[in-house]
């Protein structure tokens, strides 16, 4: 049996337990199954992973992103520049090849670290982006905001972070103006505002600005119209949210964990 996994913690509703056993079930893959590990500290991964020999590929969900890193034998070069992990390819390796390979370790598998939120963006994105959209309001600073901007500097769309405090890298939601917000049509919600049961907030922006020209992207997928995107759409503007993003990495992680 090929076991696979999300740690994080809490661990309440799963997108990803739910995705992956349909598609194992609708793939009649018989011989793989998907859990939900909480962990509080991420320490206990070690142990996790010594329990559950079948463990072939982790998804790693908060708080755990940035600390799974130190455990993590491998990291991407892509996931080193968003400093974030989603994604643990577990590989079996045999004692004898560890003395080839020179590596002294304690645990008889290797653990690579992969981040699949950034492939999932920019391929959910890219189909919305005209010419005119190469200036954009990334709101929120927090650990999603990381693949967002990895992926907008990938594409060479300038962008400005707006959070609840002003520093010297970003501004916060009083400083958003006519002119900001006629020059940046590309705004991207990387809160949690909006998301149930709190279906009533969104970020404070002046939604008086948003124009047919704009597009709206939620990292929020539930639920599927948040009020962020259900003002932008009242304005006209393109609006969607993060669910196929969550599709495409998920898809991404299998292709890792599979290769």
């Amino acid at each position: 049996m090929k076991k696979f996994g999300l740690i994080g913690f809490p661990l309440g509703h799963s997108f990803s337990k739910k995705y992956f056993t349909e598609k194992f079930e609708r793939e009649g893959l018989t011989d793989c199954s998907y859990e939900l590990f909480p962990l509080e500290n991420i320490s206990d991964v070690q142990s996790l992973i010594t329990a559950n020999p079948d463990l072939c590929g982790l998804n790693v969900t908060i708080p755990h992103k940035i600390g799974i890193m130190y455990y993590l034998d491998k990291v991407t070069p892509e996931a080193k520049a968003i400093d974030a992990v989603n994604c643990i390819k577990i590989i079996k390796q045999k004692p004898v090849e560890s003395f080839f390979t020179g590596e002294i370790t304690s645990m008889k598998v290797r653990l690579e670290g992969h981040n699949t939120d950034a492939y999932g963006f920019e391929a959910s994105l890219k189909p919305l982006l005209k010419k005119y959209h190469n200036k954009a309001l990334v709101l929120g600073n927090g650990g999603a905001a990381r693949a967002v901007t990895y992926v907008l500097d990938k594409l060479n769309i300038d962008f400005t972070i707006v959070s609840r405090k002003a520093t010297r890298r970003q501004i916060n939601y009083a400083q958003l103006n006519q002119q900001l917000m006629k020059e940046s049509l590309l705004i991207i919600n990387t809160t949690p505002l909006g998301m149930a049961p709190d279906i009533s907030s969104c970020p404070a922006i002046p939604y008086e600005y948003i124009t047919d020209r704009h597009v709206l992207y939620d990292l929020v997928y539930n639920p599927a119209e948040t009020e962020f995107l259900k003002r932008g759409r009242e304005s006209g503007a393109t609006i969607k949210n993060g669910e196929e993003m969550l599709y495409l990495q998920a898809e991404k992680a299998w292709e890792i964990w599979n290769n």
